[in-house]
């Protein structure tokens, strides 16, 4: 979501609601950072991660995991941490709203992408405490089961573990400044 759909989506809110602002504007900034790290092309041209609507949200969904799992280290985020998923909601319902999807299903598809997230999430979980397992858990949730080529499966791997070591080394608040240096 674009930072000025939010704004519009602000404004709106101010408008027709209770005046105050959205807290989960401030976590824009770090979601759209998610997005474009998401939408490198080498993960689409070296990791051959499908470019297509699916591989772009399995993507973005394991870019945010990372994400999540660096903030979930530090109890001071929890809230942090449920807005910026908001924000992701928030995400994927205008993204299937705009590709046709009606508001009676749009409900039943944030549920399956909240528990495509989910399962993500705690793939991740293990695979980055083991890395001996992170290429299933690549493959599973990356790439739907279909394996990609040795090199293409090792670029990506090496993609995520420099992303999370990138994220580990900064501190929590300046992820949710949207300050994060990949």
């Amino acid at each position: 979501m674009s930072k000025d759909e939010f704004a519009v989506m602000t404004l709106l809110k101010r408008l027709f609601g209770n005046g105050q602002p959205d807290p989960k504007i401030k976590l824009v900034p770090l979601y759209n950072q998610i997005v474009a790290k998401a939408r490198d092309p080498h993960w689409y041209v070296e990791g051959a991660v499908p470019d297509s609507l699916d591989g772009r949200f399995d993507m973005v969904a394991t870019i945010l995991s990372l994400v999540l799992l660096r903030l979930e280290e530090s109890k001071d985020h929890a809230l942090d941490m449920a807005r910026l998923t908001e924000v992701f909601v928030d995400d994927m319902d205008g993204q299937l709203r705009e590709v046709g999807i009606g508001d009676m299903i749009v409900g039943k598809h944030i549920g399956q992408i909240m528990s495509a997230v989910g399962g993500r999430l705690g793939a991740l979980r293990n695979a980055m405490a083991d890395h001996s397992a992170l290429d299933d858990a690549l493959v599973r949730n990356l790439y739907r089961s279909a394996a990609p080529s040795p090199d293409a499966l090792a670029h990506t791997r090496q993609g995520l573990l420099d992303v999370e070591r990138a994220l580990g080394a900064q501190l929590p608040d300046m992820l949710i400044e949207g300050d994060a240096k990949w």
